[in-house]
């Protein structure tokens, strides 16, 4: 693919310092193998010739469309811009040097002129330091798009990772759902139809918010309210439920359906087991953390309270919990965390600590 490039000055200064550091060191070296010569000539033409070498070469290459893979034109255009930058390199930036070192500088008196052998020395030079310097730009353009696209393919994965674990998360809720609603039906019909009108409007609320990794902590909370009137159809007077979410944290981005499990936890191991039922509580606040602050959503219920020993993770055994985790620590490394804690008047708390990120913007 051939692209043309927007201009970038930061770019070409950086390329054209690191020239000028590049052709003092091959002043330094010529008069290494020179000594008896004075080191003052040597810098003149090395500089002179590498900063047309390299104007011709990089600021040329802005003209051409380049692969994108290399920021360099493809085929023989690419052999010819840098064949071109070596030779009028070598010849503009010689004869400017020759009025410097003359005129100026005065190193050499009027009239003299290189010897062959010094002249030829000096082709040899600018031919192998043009090449050198040539595969060097190029070499670190390609390392750099390699970069990015490994840098575009670890976000994709982690997007792939994230959609996995929220596929597997829609059908452990579906077909605890399911269970439910088959049960009523033979029951009590009236709320089995109920029940099915609440579940096709959290599906469709789903499906809506499926299309994205993250999206605002209020829609979070707007799914989470109608999966919480779903499961209120099915316990009545048993459950009941708060919601608390501060309007400075309406817009926070959170991965979806990351609440939906720690609630259906709370419901089936808390509320569930007890004849009283119970109630459940969620809300969103702010700590300071290291790095930056913290979003802090708990999920806090006054049901039986955890067992002795969690059950191993899989089907139908803390799967939900093990996903949290999963997700938290796909997105946010080890800044993010799930914590369940017994609280001491009876019931569980879960609480979901991950770094606070600032809202996307949308156009």
């Amino acid at each position: 693919m051939l692209l043309q490039r927007p201009f970038n000055g930061i770019t070409k200064l950086r390329h054209y310092l690191q020239v000028l550091a590049f052709t003092l060191v091959v002043a330094t070296l010529q008069y290494a193998f020179m000594p008896d010569k004075p080191y003052g000539p040597p810098v003149v033409y090395s500089v002179l010739i590498g900063s047309f070498t390299w104007a011709i070469i990089d600021l040329g290459r802005e003209l051409l469309p380049s692969a994108a893979e290399t920021g360099w034109p493809q085929g023989w255009q690419g052999i010819a811009l840098v064949a071109a930058g070596i030779v009028l390199g070598y010849v503009a930036g010689t004869l400017l040097a020759d009025a410097l070192c003359v005129y100026y500088f005065h190193f050499y008196p009027a009239g003299a002129s290189l010897s062959g052998a010094d002249q030829r020395t000096s082709i040899l030079i600018t031919a192998i330091a043009g090449l050198v310097g040539t595969y060097y730009f190029y070499a670190i353009h390609k390392s750099a798009y390699l970069e990015d696209k490994m840098a575009e393919a670890r976000m994709h994965a982690n997007d792939a990772r994230l959609k996995l674990l929220e596929t597997q998360l829609e059908p452990h809720m579906l077909f605890n759902t399911l269970a439910n609603l088959r049960v009523l039906i033979g029951s009590d019909p009236a709320r089995a139809q109920h029940m099915l009108d609440r579940m096709i409007g959290y599906l469709r609320a789903t499906l809506a918010a499926s299309r994205s990794t993250r999206h605002p902590l209020s829609a979070e909370f707007a799914r989470l309210q109608d999966y919480l009137e779903l499961m209120a159809v099915r316990m009545g007077p048993r459950m009941a439920y708060t919601l608390e979410l501060p309007d400075a944290l309406q817009d926070a981005p959170v991965p979806p359906l990351l609440l939906q499990p720690l609630v259906e936890n709370a419901i089936r191991h808390g509320l569930e087991p007890q004849v009283q039922g119970g109630h459940i509580a969620v809300r969103a606040s702010t700590r300071p953390g290291a790095t930056g602050p913290l979003l802090v959503i708990e999920v806090n219920d006054t049901g039986a309270g955890l067992p002795a020993a969690l059950p191993t993770p899989g089907p139908g055994q803390s799967f939900g919990l093990a996903q949290v985790r999963e997700r938290l620590a796909t997105l946010h490394g080890s800044q993010g965390t799930l914590e369940l804690i017994a609280v001491s008047a009876g019931g569980t708390s879960a609480t979901v600590t991950f770094p606070l990120e600032k809202p996307v913007s949308t156009p």
